[in-house]
């Protein structure tokens, strides 16, 4: 996070040093000096992040990267003040305006001034802070890209993923019709070579589906070869195909040639051609991660026109759809189990062959209802609850804890994990769009306009090509979809995403991911979280008079009120919000209250001059004819006024 923080300050001094030079005048040298340190402990983030993320470094270390964040926040809270003081500044001509402009001059030199001084204190921290990296021996990497560490995991942290490969078909349930279908594609009498893809989140059984298939009597009845490689996150395609190769020879019962260790990539290219040359072949390349995959493994699996198969499980619906360049393709998109699947399965798991007592039916199926369909957590929480006691008061307890449970208990940690690795592999600009995605409330359906539109005043859409940003958007969001990150809720008449979510388990990891690197904070329930430290980002579903009394922070970027008509708002508490959360940029208003909504920002709203994003959703009073105060032309930076829930609204006249 300290990187990403970093690297958004960059992308704002950057323009700022060429697009502003003239208005910088004697601040410009301070802005260049800042963006020099910054690009200099840039270098060392990589590493820092990396071993702050493995936990195998000290607490001198997390603190310093909690200080650079710290130093990029307060960058960032600066140039936003100098640029509204600058660009306040009269330029047309003519003499009123030149008055204006001295006027305006003498105002502004006393902000600027403390602009400055702001500045000194900030390069004399960041001088500090890149010292400090000395210390803790961490290495300078100019691009090391988010996936260096790839594959690395505790040697404490047992896979709960590879306990699929064993599981015994009595167990299974739900993939009864998948299976078949799979079987059915892997055994057709089609000549060219066919490639099979099963398509899901993680832990939701893609492994477990493609062993059974695997080892059916029929598939193995039907191919001379059979071949299992798991590739994952971490590999390099010379050793993978040595593993295609050794398990070719061990099924021909002959010792792999001596050389075999120093073969090029051609080489071994070759000899897998030359062995498959007339075999009917199948190959199992289970957790691929990589789009381009199939480019670098695709030569090595001759299309010898004998029917043979190649079988792929991955998150990521691009892996898939990349070998249909050169290849006929078959996608199985594997669903989460139903209610009735996810409660037989939560029964197998935590009572085996015994019966359900009475008094636990209800809180089992609850439970098992958690889990939204996901066999990773269900066979992981009925597995751990079959070694507890079966008491109704335990168990009720563990429910409403389950997220606190997810993160302590040794075995439920795999579980966030595994949806972690998804977190891991996506690029750079994708991991903000993914975690933005925590500001919303549990089983909250958005609206995809409205998070693209987000996303663009939040900054983290960059301009591509000739796109716009609103299309760069939208392509992020079918890449986070793709990846089995993010769900369709509904669907546009042309096919693309009107509205998406994500699974339960996915936000917890979003959660714990926000948490870990203070991208957002969320205050719900009775509103006893902690509101220490900077926050960017606050979203709130409560009114608690415990969290009135510790709302102040003023450098909250975007705000997010949800209530319902069991939480009406008091005026002052809104009040409240608008006059703490001066700096806002995002606001997103989605409640229902008694409050009269138009009276309040007519008093508030002008002084939200930071503002980019405004939604004002589902009060009531906007249905009856909600008037827009005139404040709202202040907000020279406003991009996006959403009032879609209004049908009826009036604009100011002047």
């Amino acid at each position: 996070m300290a990187e990403m923080a970093v690297s958004f300050v960059l992308e704002q001094l950057i323009p700022l040093l060429t697009e502003e030079a003239k208005l910088l005048g004697g601040i410009h040298k301070e802005f260049a000096d800042i963006k020099d340190e910054f690009e200099c402990i840039q270098a060392f983030l990589k590493d820092a992040d990396k071993k702050v993320k493995r936990d195998d470094t000290t607490e001198g270390a997390k603190t310093w990267v909690k200080q650079v964040r710290e130093a990029a926040f307060h960058i960032e809270d600066v140039i936003d003040d100098y640029l509204i003081q600058v660009r306040q500044e009269p330029r047309d001509p003519g003499f009123v305006a030149l008055l204006h402009k001295i006027v305006h001059s003498l105002k502004v030199i006393i902000p600027r001034h403390q602009i400055a001084s702001k500045i000194q204190d900030i390069k004399s921290s960041l001088r500090g802070i890149k010292e400090r990296s000395q210390t803790y021996g961490f290495q300078r990497s100019l691009e090391q890209g988010s996936r260096s560490f790839r594959g690395r995991k505790s040697a404490k942290w047992h896979d709960p993923r590879m306990d699929a490969l064993y599981i015994d078909e009595a167990e299974m349930v739900g993939f009864e019709e998948p299976k078949n279908k799979l079987i059915e594609w892997l055994l057709e009498g089609r000549s060219e070579r066919t490639v099979i893809a099963v398509v899901g989140m993680g832990g939701r059984g893609k492994t477990t589906l493609a062993k059974k298939v695997f080892d059916n009597k029929k598939v193995v009845g039907d191919f001379d070869y059979r071949v299992w490689i798991t590739v994952s996150q971490s590999y390099y395609i010379e050793g993978l195909l040595r593993s295609m190769l050794n398990e070719l020879y061990k099924q021909e019962g002959d010792t792999p040639p001596q050389d075999i260790s120093q073969m090029d990539r051609g080489s071994l290219i070759s000899m897998l051609r030359n062995y498959l040359q007339q075999k009917r072949y199948v190959f199992v390349f289970d957790d691929v991660w990589n789009i381009h995959f199939w480019n670098e493994i695709q030569n090595a699996c001759i299309d010898n026109k004998m029917g043979s198969k190649i079988f792929i499980t991955t998150r990521n619906m691009e892996v898939a759809t990349n070998c249909l360049k050169s290849s006929v393709v078959k996608v199985h998109d594997l669903q989460p189990l139903s209610e009735v699947q996810s409660f037989e399965l939560f029964k197998k798991k935590t009572f085996q062959k015994k019966d359900i007592p009475n008094e636990l039916k209800e809180i089992s199926l609850k439970i098992a209802n958690k889990c939204k369909g996901l066999p990773l957590a269900i066979v992981a929480i009925g597995g751990l609850l079959s070694t507890k006691e079966k008491s109704l008061l335990e168990w009720q307890k563990f429910c409403d804890k389950l997220p606190l449970e997810l993160k302590r208990d040794s075995h439920l940690t795999g579980i966030n994990q595994i949806l972690a690795f998804s977190y891991d592999d996506l690029p750079f600009h994708l991991k903000s769009c993914l975690l933005y995605l925590g500001m919303y409330p549990e089983d909250y359906i958005v609206h995809s306009k409205t998070l693209i539109r987000q996303w663009i005043a939040e900054g983290f859409v960059k301009e591509e090509g000739g796109n716009t940003l609103e299309e760069v958007a939208e392509g992020y969001l079918t890449e986070l979809i793709h990846r089995s990150l993010v769900q369709v809720s509904s669907v546009r008449i042309d096919g693309k995403a009107k509205s998406c979510c994500v699974h339960d388990l996915t936000r917890e990891m979003i959660l714990e991911k926000c948490e870990d690197l203070s991208f957002c904070k969320n205050i719900s329930g009775n509103g006893h979280s902690s509101l220490s430290g900077s926050i960017r980002r606050l979203s709130i579903t409560t009114h608690s008079d415990d969290f009135m009394k510790r709302i102040e922070n003023s450098r909250v970027r975007s705000l997010f009120l949800f209530a319902d008509n069991s939480q009406l708002l008091s005026k002052a508490f809104i009040r409240r919000i608008f006059r703490e959360y001066r700096r806002l940029k995002v606001l997103e208003f989605d409640v229902f209250s008694n409050v009269r909504l138009s009276n309040i920002l007519r008093e508030n709203l002008g002084s939200l001059i930071h503002l980019k994003y405004l939604s004002l959703n589902n009060d009531y009073r906007l249905n009856y004819g909600f008037k827009l105060p005139k404040s709202i032309s202040m907000l020279q930076n406003l991009e996006t006024l959403d009032l879609r829930h209004s049908t009826s609204y009036y604009l100011p006249k002047e």
